[in-house]
């Protein structure tokens, strides 16, 4: 049984999570920035070497692709995942499944493996969406969810165009997004989460992925002395956050269904401890891998809204920033990474991603699934995720067996 280069993997994961450091050793590389640019350097140099054809395309989607004359009229196995990564990142996010599938690549053209269709290893531009919106663009523009266009001529945070950026940095490439149609896309990635680790379980087959509602609630009250104001005659924009955020979390923490809800940001104005708010804006994310209970959430918030503004006689406008529904990944690739781990020795078992990933993009036109590995403590999007290596080179060799069977 075939095996991957564990030390050719672990070695490109630590030397690309050495790029992006700030002063303060943080790991930064947003979406077409200096430091994306970096790591994107590195990555293209891999695939080189590894005698791959680059392509990229005007979104900067990068593309490493195995062909021959033989095959190279066939739809491509894709294997992919993203290396931009959040603010104060850990090393694995994304990046394990990238450079993963450039090392199933490298390996199976060492053994002398003939694939009967190319395979290609993607890198995604702003999986993350810290910089630009919506997360996941690069994946959604291949798949046609949005427009080109639309995406390069996105504001970034800091006031920045993506488009221009990706100009800026070298990575605006001349390939029209989607040229590159996939028979099957495969994603690695650590799970982001506690179950595989609580369970001991090495491999996740992941069967589905949640549906996100992103929303961002605005509410407009009156600016007014905290002390002269009584509070019968108050119209107080901060109150009326409160209790939607309580409205939201008592009610999903009452049901029994896998929802979850998160407010991540909030502000007011004026922002003034002596100061009634007259505005408050804060943002809500709702997940379920049930299309019809994230409705269901989805119209429950929208009624109370509706109501909460006549009781506390505000203005409450709603601005939806994100909606993806539920993936079902395709059964048949999920059984392939079971009977895979199983043939290794290793347990496995089925799961939903509560996280988005490029996949579900993927899914939209091609059979896709993933597959995953623990994280400890369930800790990502920080400087304190870890996965044990011996569980990366796992993933890794499970990936290589699926791949090896999808691209024959």
């Amino acid at each position: 049984m075939i095996a991957i280069d564990a030390q050719r993997l672990l070695g490109r994961i630590r030397e690309l999570g050495a790029v992006g450091r700030d002063g303060e050793d943080r790991l930064i590389r947003l979406a077409a920035s200096d430091t994306d640019k970096q790591g994107r350097d590195l990555f293209v140099g891999w695939l080189r070497q590894a005698g791959l054809d680059v392509a990229i395309d005007r979104v900067g989607n990068i593309f490493g692709i195995w062909q021959s004359p033989d095959n190279r009229e066939l739809a491509p196995l894709l294997i992919g995942s993203h290396i931009d990564t959040v603010i104060d990142a850990g090393i694995y996010d994304g990046c394990y499944g990238v450079l993963a599938g450039l090392e199933v690549i490298e390996t199976l053209k060492a053994t002398g493996f003939s694939p009967s269709r190319p395979i290609a290893v993607a890198a995604f531009t702003n999986e993350e969406g810290v910089r630009y919106t919506p997360d996941m663009m690069g994946s959604l523009v291949h798949a046609g969810g949005i427009d080109a266009e639309t995406v390069l001529a996105a504001i970034g945070t800091d006031g920045s165009v993506l488009g221009q950026e990706l100009a800026r940095i070298g990575y605006a490439g001349d390939r029209e997004p989607g040229f590159l149609k996939p028979h099957a896309y495969l994603e690695l990635h650590i799970e982001q989460g506690p179950v595989l680790e609580r369970e001991s379980v090495p491999i996740g087959a992941v069967e589905n992925l949640q549906g996100i509602s992103w929303q961002r609630i605005t509410i407009e009250g009156v600016a007014n002395h905290a002390g002269t104001t009584p509070m019968s005659m108050r119209n107080d924009a901060g109150h009326a956050a409160a209790r939607i955020i309580t409205f939201l979390l008592d009610r999903i923490k009452a049901s029994n269904a896998p929802t979850v809800a998160t407010v991540g940001t909030i502000r007011f104005e004026p922002n003034a401890i002596n100061v009634i708010p007259s505005r408050a804006v804060f943002t809500i994310d709702l997940r379920d891998p049930d299309e019809q209970r994230l409705q269901a959430e989805e119209a429950a918030l929208a009624a109370y809204l509706e109501q909460l503004a006549t009781d506390e006689n505000v203005t409450i406008s709603v601005e939806q920033l994100a909606r993806f529904e539920p993936v079902i990944f395709d059964l048949r690739i999920v059984e392939r990474i079971e009977a895979a781990a199983k043939r290794r020795g290793l347990g496995v078992r089925r799961m939903t991603s509560g996280a988005g990933h490029d996949a579900q993009m993927l899914a939209r036109i091609a059979p896709a699934a993933m597959i995953f590995v623990p994280s400890t403590g369930g800790i990502s999007h920080s400087p304190r995720e870890h996965t044990d290596d011996a569980e990366l080179v796992a993933g890794a060799n499970i990936l290589l067996d699926v791949a090896a069977q999808l691209a024959k």
